[in-house]
């Protein structure tokens, strides 16, 4: 009888595939797959039966793991902004700074072209489906809005912004006019345009002597 070498004695049966690691490359699929539908024929012509076929995945794959395809394209709009809803807002101790470089970077994803496409296909189903645009608020737009409460009150303390500020409409001064500029194509988004808006805002709800 033949003796078996070390290699046969050590040989490690084998593991099928990770089910985890092919569930993820398959949501990524997906996520990438819309996102490219998107941009090629806008949100109105998107399928939940073309997302699967670019994806190469099956429809009720995509079920399995979104509602509808408008639950789709918010999860390739977070994606995208590569951020978590209510991340806090940078605090150095100087207000004006901070919400210079968080409107900077607004104005750099409404200019990234993938991020326009997106949000412009988000922005048109928030108007035509209630259901999606309340769990949009409640997932994404609140949390963000409490963010940036967050940080405006903190420098309220600080006296960088008058006792009786109202928070609620600073946040909306300071992000409304970036939204409008995006949504009606006013204007250009720039750098510039953001540091501007700030400085007129803080210039109108600052302390004063």
């Amino acid at each position: 009888m033949a003796e078996s070498t070390p290699l046969e004695d050590s040989r490690a049966p084998r593991r099928g595939p990770d089910p985890r690691r092919r569930s993820e490359r398959a949501r990524r699929a997906v996520l990438r797959a819309a996102s490219e539908l998107l941009g090629e024929v806008g949100y109105t012509k998107v399928t939940v039966e073309a997302i699967a076929a670019r994806a190469g995945v099956g429809k009720q794959t995509i079920y399995r793991w979104w509602p509808s395809k408008a639950a789709v394209v918010f999860d390739v709009f977070t994606a995208l902004t590569g951020g978590t809803a209510g991340e806090p807002l940078p605090d150095t101790g100087d207000l004006a700074a901070d919400l210079r470089t968080v409107l900077r970077a607004i104005v750099d994803e409404f200019n990234d072209p993938e991020m326009d496409r997106t949000t412009r296909a988000f922005t048109t189903e928030l108007q035509n489906d209630p259901v999606f645009a309340e769990a949009v608020n409640e997932r994404l737009l609140r949390p963000n809005t409490e963010a940036f409460k967050d940080r405006l009150r903190a420098g309220r303390e600080a006296g960088q912004l008058a006792p009786g500020a109202d928070l609620d409409i600073v946040t909306e001064l300071l992000t409304g006019p970036l939204h409008h500029r995006w949504l009606m194509r006013t204007g250009p988004l720039t750098h510039a345009y953001a540091d501007e808006l700030v400085e007129t805002v803080l210039a109108a709800v600052g302390p004063r002597d």
